[in-house]
């Protein structure tokens, strides 16, 4: 199938260029319009000469449009182009904020914690969302979407990472238009007595009272949080066993409602209104209680993003199963992906459960009927078996590049996981749906509660058998951007030779392995020559970094402490060798002297020029005698220290007007030299 003959596609994949371009390059709105305006222009030149000129001079100013939509969209969605983005105020002082509660996320520790819409800032209406972070308070009751609050204080900027290859929450709020965080105690604001109701809030409304329900009856604490993941979306009450099973096991899309699950909805409506059909006009019938359910379901599930672009997906779907004709699925995905989704928001494109919904079912269309034909079974249950393994493979074909290039890790067993739970998932959403309704009449017989928390339990055990596997979890698997668009033209290109081989399908397949290859082996012999040394920022601990090569070694007071940071490294670094060491006093960097002051070690050395001076776990010292008697070039403070002895060092540096580095202002320290 040659899929750049549908228009759709090609659309689609101008508009993607146009989004990354407004992306890396971000144009000014003025230009983005110019652009936009000036291509339209020139389309609508060519249109009126349409017959005297050659087709493709028209195909090709249509994609130009469509580039430049697709800039357009980018820069219409950032912060500084919307005129009543709070962030066009002063934001240096305490303002009287109106929050919106927009979405309840998984609290922490410490705060529960929510995505909030900004509505109003002291007497101005205003737009945006921000990170809140209200204090866990048993005496305060927790906020709900919909709910507004009132509160005078200050937005911060969200932190960067401060560590090196560390997970960038910086960049993934951002992503989804979250620049700003509040922190609030439970006394610290005012909860509105009313406020208005908006979609999203009715849908949360509505789930909340199914969860209350379903915890009246008698399910287990973990089958519970099973349920609420699987039919209603709602991830906060999965308990961290459970949630690192299901994704060692590779089955961590079976919790993630996605369009995996309204898949499976379609065709079990699609099956079970059949005899609507009988009706007159009954096909049409049959198509709107079909989209409506669909739609309730998404309501159900609290219309997130996943579930939003899932159900827009499969009402194309649903519409090509009433037109009952041929129907290209890549239209279908391109009309959702093109129309609907990413003019609205294009910032989508940077979510990674948005790469992987549509990798996952762009492989599907695509190399699914491709296994088919490979072997066709004579009897039922064989054939059903290998639609199955079909599916699977097709689908981890599409994500595996994005899983190994966010996760780092692959699960060898993801279609021994498919093969004993996918079979039955129809019967399980189908049955918690019942459980659901049965639920919210109060007609909920106990025996079907006992069925359906034996069913889910022995869903748990399985996946906890194959998580157990551990020799066919492969993790820590080291894999940037160039490896993911080299794996992916691997993948393409050997679906092409499997299409039809020719000399050039092959030459082109093969290309791209060696070039792979020959990445990867680069990677390898640029690294033996390469050593650093990183002095991270860890709250209350020490921990430094020293690459040689290849190898790491971890000096360090707590390994526990220092594992995430130097696993981040290793990964990012293509580390094959690490080991762990306490921390030394002195260390010879480039020929020159670092040496390392803690609480327990405060003596300076006597015989050699100090060049760095590192501060850890709050030492007792006269800083500015000691600037006085050994003159190093930089001090360094790490994150174990006191906020006060850091202020105070910073202070006297200043005077001295000597470098002050502080790792949990400045990030994390390094030298490198090759």
């Amino acid at each position: 199938m040659r899929l750049l003959q549908f228009t759709t596609v090609k659309l689609t994949l101008c508009l993607i260029c146009g989004i990354l371009i407004g992306y890396y390059l971000r144009p000014s709105l003025p230009l983005s319009l110019s652009l936009t305006a000036a291509s339209l222009i020139l389309l609508g030149v060519v249109f009126a000469y349409y017959h005297k000129l050659p087709t493709f001079l028209f195909a090709f100013f249509t994609g130009l449009l469509a580039i430049a939509i697709g800039i357009l969209s980018l820069t219409l969605r950032e912060s500084h182009n919307l005129g009543r983005h709070y962030s066009q105020q002063n934001l240096d002082k305490n303002r009287a904020y109106t929050y919106k509660i927009r979405e309840v996320l998984k609290p922490n520790g410490y705060s529960d914690r929510y995505v909030a819409n900004v509505i109003g800032m002291d007497n101005l209406k205003v737009s945006g969302k921000i990170l809140l972070n209200i204090a866990v308070d048993s005496s305060v009751k927790p906020l709900m979407v919909d709910d507004e609050i009132l509160a005078y204080t200050t937005l911060y900027p969200i932190a960067p990472p401060l560590n090196p290859h560390q997970f960038n929450y910086k960049k993934y709020l951002s992503n989804i238009g979250i620049e700003h965080q509040v922190k609030l105690e439970g006394h610290e604001y005012y909860l509105k007595p009313q406020a208005s109701t908006t979609i999203f809030g009715t849908a949360y409304r509505i789930r909340d009272h199914i969860i209350q329900n379903l915890k009246k009856e008698d399910f287990g604490a973990e089958e519970l949080g099973v349920i609420q993941a699987l039919l209603l979306g709602q991830r906060n009450e999965i308990t961290a066993e459970i949630d690192t099973e299901y994704k060692d096991a590779g089955a961590y899309h079976i919790l993630a409602l996605s369009g995996l699950h309204i898949g499976i909805l379609l065709g079990l409506f699609h099956f079970l209104l059949r005899p609507l059909e009988l009706l007159p006009k009954g096909r049409t019938i049959k198509l709107v209680v079909i989209v409506l359910l669909l739609w309730a379901f998404a309501l159900l599930a609290g219309l997130s993003a996943s579930i939003l672009r899932a159900t827009t997906m499969f009402t194309f779907v649903a519409y090509a199963l009433y037109l009952n004709r041929p129907t290209s699925h890549f239209n279908i995905l391109a009309l959702s992906l093109f129309f609907i989704l990413l003019l609205l928001d294009p910032l989508l494109l940077f979510q990674v459960g948005f790469q992987l919904s549509y990798a996952a079912v762009f492989a599907i269309v695509w190399i699914y009927p491709l296994l088919q034909k490979l072997w066709i079974p004579q009897y039922w249950i064989i054939k059903k078996g290998w639609e199955l393994v079909s599916v699977s493979i097709a689908a981890q074909l599409g994500v595996f590049p994005i899983s190994l290039f966010y996760f780092h890790q692959f699960p060898g067993l993801f279609l021994i996981s498919s093969l004993l739970i996918l079979p039955f998932l129809t019967f399980i959403l189908g049955f918690g749906i019942l459980v659901i309704v049965l639920s919210l009449a109060n007609s909920l017989p106990p025996v079907l509660v006992t069925i359906y928390d034996t069913v889910i339990r022995w869903m748990n055990s399985i996946i906890g058998l194959v998580a157990q596997q551990e020799n066919f979890l492969f993790r820590n698997i080291s894999f940037d951007t160039i490896q993911l668009i080299l794996s992916y033209a691997i993948i393409i290109s050997l679906v092409t030779v499997f299409i039809k081989v020719s000399y050039k399908r092959v030459v082109v397949f093969l290309v791209f392995v060696l070039c792979f290859q020959s990445y990867i082996l680069g990677i390898g012999h640029l690294a033996q020559d390469k050593e650093s040394l990183v002095i991270g920022h860890l709250g209350r601990n020490s921990g430094l970094i020293h690459q040689t090569g290849q190898k790491l070694t971890v000096f360090t007071t707590n390994p526990e402490a220092t594992a995430r940071m130097a696993n981040d490294y290793a990964i990012a670094q293509n580390i094959i060798e690490m080991q762990h060491r306490p921390i030394k006093n002195s260390y010879l960097i480039g020929g020159k002297r670092m040496v390392i002051l803690d609480s327990t070690n405060m003596a300076l050395p006597k015989n050699y020029e100090v060049s760095t001076l590192v501060l850890t776990q709050s030492p007792k010292i006269n800083l500015e005698r000691i600037l006085d008697s050994i003159g190093p070039n930089i001090i360094i403070a790490d994150g174990s220290n006191y906020k006060s002895y850091i202020s105070r060092w910073k202070a006297t540096c200043h005077k001295k007007k000597l470098p002050f580095h502080h790792t949990g202002e400045n990030g994390a320290f390094i030298y490198t030299w090759q």
